[in-house]
């Protein structure tokens, strides 16, 4: 959720675990044949390694990320380094990586007390300023050894319009206070949507915008609004604690990150009936299971004064999907949930199922089911048929409304 900041790079020489079985030197593989930016993921995939020998460092991995615009790279310790290209895994046909380079690679990104930490809890997440790009980190601990997941942040942040989405976003962006939540599966364009949105106001509204975030990830420079980014771990400890102390620091908008237990749920709820607007996200895939998820945060003896206050507070649900698009790219797709009138209702009384019924006759209000929008996309001629029917959550009903169209 969760937008970016940089980090100085803090390096120091961190020895090897002595339990780490010893490494002995892999031959080199020949140079690969050049590859085409043009050419799409399961191209490059076949051919199985990217141009020339690996880089020593791992500014140069990100470089060639970046170049290829790749949106995650995977190293491990034991494993052959591979990229995520448009959804798919891409193979490099690069050396396995061995402890010593993992390692070395570690102290490009992290400070001797963040290596510490890794080494101790076994997890880690953060993030990291290269000079053209940021990158979101995450590292685990494995069976063959620890790994490394990093996700390429663009350092310009592309606008409402560039990206193509829905003006009922926009909308809500302009709203004086209220609750606007942005969910959908990791890796779907969540982060992205939410910069937008940001963006939006920065660039056209006077507000103290405040972003609290673990990590950081897109990074704003003020313009017509005043932006403050903090990142939990290093500019407070607590996730709740700053999303406490924001309510005294003067902000009109409020960015969460991930609301992830009710107690954060219930702070940024609070933030929103006292004349914020808060922004959060969460990992759900439709827009009413989104707010079953919200109201499953609390004990069932709780739930009738969240359901009043989720219903008082909330503006709208977009949770987002992204599928692979005709021309090799990737296009999102929305499920929509605005809170009218009549939705206001039927969350207070918790009759969600009806809810989706509002949203398929409500275009006018800017709602939409996600199947109206793969739909679209389908007519369009952006989209396989069978490409939506695997995103769509309910695809015998939109296998019905594909032949209702032909």
């Amino acid at each position: 959720m969760s937008n970016s900041s940089p980090f100085p790079p803090g390096l120091f020489p961190t020895q090897a675990p002595t339990s780490a079985p010893p490494t002995t030197p892999r031959e080199q593989p020949a140079p690969a044949k050049v590859i085409s930016p043009q050419q799409t993921a399961p191209e490059r995939a076949h051919d199985g390694a990217l141009n020339g020998e690996q880089p020593s460092s791992l500014e140069g991995i990100v470089k060639i990320a970046q170049k290829h615009n790749f949106s995650d790279i995977h190293l491990g310790v034991g494993e052959e380094p591979r990229f995520r290209d448009r959804g798919d895994i891409t193979a490099t046909g690069w050396p396995e990586t061995d402890h010593q380079t993992f390692q070395k690679w570690l102290r490009e990104i992290l400070t001797p007390s963040q290596i510490d930490a890794f080494n101790s809890e076994k997890e880690f997440d953060g993030s990291y300023a290269f000079r053209f790009v940021r990158i979101r980190i995450n590292l685990l601990d494995s069976l063959h050894g620890p790994a490394m997941v990093l996700r390429l942040i663009p350092q310009d942040i592309a606008t409402l319009e560039e990206l193509n989405l829905p003006a009922v976003l926009k909308d809500l962006a302009g709203r004086p206070k209220g609750l606007i939540l942005v969910t959908g599966p990791t890796g779907s364009g969540k982060s992205t949507t939410l910069a937008a949105m940001i963006d939006w106001i920065n660039r056209n509204m006077q507000r103290h915008i405040l972003t609290i975030e673990d990590p950081v990830e897109f990074v704003h420079k003020s313009n017509q609004s005043l932006i403050r980014h903090r990142e939990v771990g290093q500019h407070t400890h607590k996730f709740h604690n700053a999303l406490r102390a924001a309510l005294r620091e003067d902000p009109d908008v409020i960015l969460v990150g991930e609301i992830r237990d009710a107690e954060t749920l219930m702070t940024a709820l609070e933030a929103s009936q006292t004349g914020h607007l808060v922004f959060g996200t969460l990992h759900t895939n439709s827009a009413v299971r989104t707010v079953e998820r919200v109201l499953g945060m609390v004990p069932p003896k709780d739930q009738d004064s969240l359901r009043r206050s989720l219903a008082e507070s909330l503006l709208g649900v977009i949770a987002q999907g992204l599928l692979k698009t005709t021309d090799g790219k990737r296009a999102a797709f929305h499920d929509i949930l605005i809170n009218t009138d009549a939705c206001k209702d039927y969350i207070e009384r918790g009759q969600l199922e009806d809810i989706e019924e509002i949203m398929e006759r409500s275009a006018f209000d800017g709602m939409q089911t996600a199947n109206q929008a793969l739909i679209e996309l389908i007519q369009q001629g952006r989209v396989e048929g069978k490409d939506a029917m695997a995103q769509s959550l309910k695809p015998n009903e939109l296998a019905q409304a594909m032949r209702g169209k032909e």
